[in-house]
């Protein structure tokens, strides 16, 4: 995809996400530029449900604005900035407060997949407690690029992280892609969460878990995520900006 094109799907993701109460005045999502893996786009400090292009800033890794800069900007940009960092492999991150999945980051009880469109997180989701590092004076925001840099290590190779007491941060290789996985999260939370209500839970496999994402279940490409992406675009009211379907 050309900047063109990931930065309207960019537009569209912080809608998405906010009409699908992943978002709501907090939390935020990123795209890597696909020109040059040192900088990234996140809007500058303002309501998913209300970004635009003109919203858009360019950072570097650093988690700097490539550009002066003279509006806010978001506190917690040291998210997304080391987890491209650390990670070559993501073009999307996304960083919410999602309340389903709060109780596995401040709990024994580990988030593990237990339905089919949870299978991308693993075998289960790794919980990141800033307190480990940084002690306990911290108001539990990722405020600079120390922070953040350990965040993504506890992030390691995976998909998903929890954040103690705060939300989560998925990565993922696009936007549609991302959008995905930070839908079904809380799904998967609230499916389990109930489970553990009836007095048990099975998770996948390890085998359903592989087949899941090998592609088997899901192809990035292919008519069935067009389905989807359409779907919520819709739903957000941004589906005018979408392009015309191809064969995928």
């Amino acid at each position: 995809m050309n900047r063109d094109e990931v930065l309207r799907d960019l537009v569209i993701g912080n809608r998405v996400l906010s009409n699908e109460g992943v978002v709501d005045a907090y939390g935020h999502i990123s795209v890597r530029n696909p020109d040059d893996a040192e900088r990234f786009f996140l809007s500058r400090s303002l309501a998913p449900e209300f970004v635009d292009l003109e919203d858009i800033v360019e950072f570097g890794l650093g988690g700097e604005p490539a550009q002066p800069e003279s509006r806010p900007l978001y506190i917690e940009r040291f998210i997304h900035s080391a987890i491209y960092r650390e990670r070559p492999d993501v073009m999307a991150v996304v960083h919410a407060h999602a309340e389903d999945v709060l109780p596995f980051g401040i709990s024994q009880q580990p988030l593990v997949p237990v339905i089919h469109s949870g299978a991308f997180i693993g075998g289960e989701v790794p919980v990141w407690d800033i307190a480990d590092r940084f002690g306990d004076a911290t108001n539990l925001l990722v405020t600079n690029a120390e922070q953040g840099s350990d965040l993504a290590k506890r992030l390691g190779a995976g998909s998903v992280v929890l954040m103690r007491g705060h939300g989560f941060a998925a990565a993922a290789a696009s936007i549609v892609d991302v959008v995905r996985m930070s839908i079904y999260l809380p799904r998967n939370a609230r499916a389990l969460m109930n489970a553990l209500r009836l007095g048990g839970v099975k998770p996948l496999s390890a085998g359903e878990i592989a087949a899941r994402r090998s592609g088997g279940g899901y192809r990035p490409n292919s008519p069935e995520t067009w389905r989807a992406w359409q779907y919520w675009a819709h739903r957000a009211g941004c589906g005018h900006l979408l392009p015309e379907q191809t064969e995928g």
